[in-house]
């Protein structure tokens, strides 16, 4: 035997052995007190508009339950700026409602931080016809979908596929809390999310989505959050609703501490153990208040 071969089978023996051993390289542990963040993003709509309103009895209702950010602003307008602030850090220099083909965010997203802390995303667009669709194609809007934008998840159209989907897939992966990914983001279409539509088609929406996830697996069994957001308010005043519901959310909170999309996203990485991705997130206050158990500090960005 060659002296090759017998190196070779060498090491596969110490690989099998290892293995046998328990010493395979693990992969990275979750960390944090959170197991599931569900993020539902509603249109266009400041908090004057909503809190309060009888149209809305249902997330007034989630409101009281829940806990309140009543001094919680978006980051500019129109639209996809703040989505893309809200999942990467920063606008990327976006300034417009521009569809994910004639235009990208280049710059790291929360989406593979998500997964080099060992979890897992999905985002769920309603009226969306098929995986990874980069188009406008009514009642859904390409715009309302960030991580379409975002090259280091659609180069790879296998990977996109995978995690950018239709709304509709919702109910299979609800249905055990192994099927869930540890973060969930949500749009509902053009109607539901109050952009075409009044408040009450929106709140009706909610009213029935809601429920269904918060009496999942991942939310009776797990120490889940579930957040409803808007995306902007009106440029006289930026202020939105902002609730976070489930397991994890104090029960009939209320906080005026100011907020914005940043302090969402750092609240997520300082749970999960995940570098901020920018300054803006870094320097932004961490929403535990709003939490049943507080949260240390993040890491410092990386470069």
């Amino acid at each position: 035997m060659s002296s090759s071969r017998r190196l070779l089978g060498t090491i596969g023996l110490v690989c099998i052995g290892l293995a046998l051993a328990g010493c395979t390289p693990a992969g990275p542990q979750k960390q944090g007190s959170i197991d599931h963040v569900v993020i539902i993003v509603e249109e266009n709509k400041p908090a004057t508009r909503i809190l309060g309103n009888a149209d809305a009895p249902f997330i007034n209702k989630l409101a009281d339950e829940g806990a309140l950010a009543t001094n919680y602003s978006a980051i500019t307008n129109p639209s996809l700026p703040n989505y893309i602030a809200l999942t990467s850090g920063t606008t990327a220099g976006i300034t417009t409602d521009c569809v994910s083909s004639k235009c990208a965010a280049k710059v790291p997203s929360i989406a593979r931080r998500i997964e080099q802390a060992g979890r897992t995303w999905k985002l769920y667009a309603e009226g969306m016809p098929a995986p990874c669709t980069d188009h406008d194609a009514d009642p859904y809007a390409v715009r309302h979908n960030p991580f379409l934008y975002y090259p280091e998840v659609t180069d790879s159209e296998k990977y996109c596929r995978a995690h950018d989907v239709p709304f509709s897939r919702l109910a299979h992966d609800l249905k055990q809390e192994s099927t869930f990914p540890d973060y969930a983001f949500i749009t509902p279409d053009l109607c539901n999310d109050m952009h075409d539509c009044p408040i009450t088609t929106g709140d009706d929406w909610l009213a029935a989505e809601v429920p269904r996830i918060l009496a999942s697996p991942a939310f009776t069994t797990q120490n889940s959050l579930l957040v409803v957001t808007w995306d902007e308010g009106e440029k006289r005043d930026n202020r939105v609703t902002t609730i976070f519901a489930g397991p994890a959310a104090k029960a009939s909170y209320s906080t005026d501490t100011a907020f914005t999309h940043y302090s969402l996203l750092h609240t997520i990485e300082s749970d999960w153990g995940i570098p901020p991705l920018t300054t803006n997130d870094k320097k932004a206050p961490v929403m535990d208040e709003m939490l049943k158990k507080s949260m240390t500090e993040s890491p410092t960005p990386t470069p």
